[in-house]
């Protein structure tokens, strides 16, 4: 089975000190526009998952905490055909995420599953 999301070296390095500021993180995509359809990164709790989140990884994250890895299930329903990898790139998001005071924001960078890989994930 593939794995749907992925950190980069990048992501992994970041998110092991945002963690050692903020605690143990997850990571929540929803759909929109903007920075709605970036991935932002919040302290474990203080984003409220439910019937509407689809849960799609918990990711190693070096010597942080393992991070989850949520999307909306509308948005899910568009992306279920791809891999994503979560790299991190100069720049300030404009939301709430916890990397923008760092000069740096989350990105995801995607490309579509093979036909193995669908078959794999029950998608064919």
């Amino acid at each position: 089975m593939s794995d749907k999301v992925e950190l980069t070296e990048s992501a992994v390095e970041l998110l092991e000190r945002l963690e050692q500021r903020h605690g143990p993180l997850m990571f929540h995509q929803s759909g929109g526009c903007c920075d709605g359809s970036a991935p932002m990164c919040y302290p474990v709790g203080e984003f409220m998952t439910g019937d509407s989140d689809v849960l799609l990884a918990t990711l190693p994250a070096g010597s942080a905490t393992p991070v989850e890895f949520w999307m909306s299930a509308s948005q899910y329903e568009y992306w279920k055909h791809t891999h994503l990898t979560v790299d991190v790139v100069p720049g300030r998001g404009s939301g709430f995420s916890l990397e923008a005071p760092e000069g740096v924001r989350f990105l995801i960078r995607s490309r579509m599953f093979d036909e193995d890989e669908l078959r794999g994930l029950g998608l064919l």
